[in-house]
């Protein structure tokens, strides 16, 4: 399948439609533009949001995409069609992340996303905090630019650096990239799992890097690989999920632990360790961070509340130890100077009270709940398709059959109102087999053998006719 042709026909057919209608008339949607098209829903939101940003469409989140209302005319319409020439090529890995992040449509079940459903979040807790913090002049008051030093104080306890190591972030994403562009120039490689998370390969990708996939299995980076990696390509940065890895729900084993800080120390390397999943732990306890087993500076640790919690909490913190911190602090201070101080703040209080341990029991329960019973509808109706019980995070990682079509059956679970992830896109070379990133955290336990029945219908519709 042709993506730029298909989302070439998406654009054109909707541009048709638009400019017969009148505006605020309903577009079609999604999931007929998938069906219409044989696109994808990736392929389809980015023709969507090109539109929209031509401002011939609008979104209007759970209700649809409709013709937008046009500004009385003043004159000719402007051209903009030398931006084209200006811009160049876009950035690859855009469209995929913008999809990723894109509003599921009215009526379908989620199976994608990564965010905690609505009902998962501590709403109440969360808007009090802020609301008592919002009361107080000083939280309005710039800080320093690092960070809070109480709460960069609370992200360095749990894993055993200094307050002066930590700098805070207004999210994750925000600290891996602020991450690579500190400590790689651009042309230098990183190392990743492979597959890994497809924010991480558009970060990297964005700032000039270039990526290079080192294979990995359920108990995580193969060591030997790694090491070969580094000793072919002369790569001095690796970036890793040793827990619960998004997309693979994979976690690194524990007799890999101390042999890939091993290989990370003797390539003169950084790891980036993204513990986005600390808090998301359904079966057992997590083992400590790698960066609380090497005291050289090696490992720069990135910790996010926004995964846990709420997608509107933008907090996390990156530490590093010795000049990787200097460069990191450097190139936070010029992105955004410093973080919103009563964000901070709310933070700061909602980890440090009770409610957060009650939150985080109550998630795992739920985790947990959701998690057997989207496992248990893949038993039921779709047995062939292979996907490992994971210990925590928020996906299953589903293998399907050989002949299958990720990006295929993703488009057809579309039309049968159901939101599923292709697997290629998380891996930064040719993906060896077809998989669906599923995940069990955007709906309730009780929608999860419906959505599977749909995703079923999908993939008998997928399967290729002899």
């Amino acid at each position: 399948m042709n993506d730029g042709n298909a989302a070439a026909r998406v654009i054109q057919d909707l541009r048709g439609v638009v400019s017969s209608a009148a505006a605020g008339s309903r577009l079609p949607s999604v999931r007929e533009l998938t069906a219409r098209h044989q696109a994808s829903p990736v392929t389809v939101a980015a023709a969507v949001r090109a539109l929209v940003k031509e401002g011939l469409v609008e979104t209007r989140p759970g209700q649809g995409t409709f013709v937008a209302r046009r500004a009385a005319a003043t004159g000719p319409a402007p051209d903009l069609s030398w931006q084209t020439v200006a811009l160049g090529a876009r950035r690859p890995g855009e469209d995929e992340l913008q999809a990723l992040l894109a509003t599921p449509p009215a009526g379908a079940i989620p199976l994608s996303g990564g965010y905690l459903e609505p009902e998962l979040q501590p709403a109440a807790a969360l808007g009090a905090a802020l609301a008592r913090v919002a009361r107080q002049p000083a939280a309005w008051q710039r800080g320093p630019a690092e960070g809070r030093d109480d709460l960069r104080a609370w992200f360095a306890a749990e894993i055993g650096l200094r307050a002066d190591d930590m700098v805070i972030c207004p999210g994750g994403q925000a600290a891996l990239s602020s991450a690579l562009r500190a400590l790689a120039a651009p042309g230098d490689t990183l190392l990743v799992e492979s597959p890994t998370y497809l924010g991480a390969l558009a970060a990297a990708r964005a700032a000039g890097l270039r990526v290079v996939p080192v294979p990995a299995d359920a108990g995580g980076v193969l060591p030997d690989q790694l090491a070969a990696a580094f000793a072919r390509t002369g790569a001095r940065l690796f970036y890793c999920q040793p827990l619960h890895t998004n997309p693979t729900g994979a976690s690194l084993a524990a007799d890999r632990r101390g042999v890939v800080l091993s290989a990370v120390r003797e390539a003169g390397a950084f790891l980036i360790e993204d513990d986005y999943a600390r808090d998301l732990t359904i079966d057992g306890d997590p083992p400590p961070p790698l960066a609380r087993e090497e005291a050289d500076g090696h490992v720069i640790y990135l910790r996010s509340l926004t995964k846990p919690a709420a997608p509107g909490l933008r907090i996390a913190a990156v530490g590093a130890r010795g000049p990787a911190g200097a460069r990191l602090r450097a190139v936070r201070l010029v992105d955004e100077l410093f973080v919103a101080g009563p964000l901070q703040q709310a933070a700061l209080e909602f980890v440090t009270s009770p409610a957060w341990d009650r939150h985080r029991r109550q998630l795992r329960t739920a985790l947990r709940a959701r998690r057997d019973a989207l496992l248990s509808a893949l038993r039921q109706h779709l047995p062939a398709t292979a996907a490992p019980r994971p210990q925590g995070g928020l996906h299953l990682w589903a293998r399907l059959d050989e002949g299958l079509d990720d990006v295929r059956v993703a488009a057809a679970a579309a039309t049968e109102g159901v939101i599923v992830f292709p697997g290629r896109p998380w891996f930064a070379a040719e993906a060896p087999a077809s998989y669906l990133r599923l995940t069990y955290a955007a709906a309730p336990p009780d929608l999860m053998d419906e959505a599977v029945r749909r995703l079923s219908a999908a993939i008998a519709a997928s399967r290729p006719t002899s």
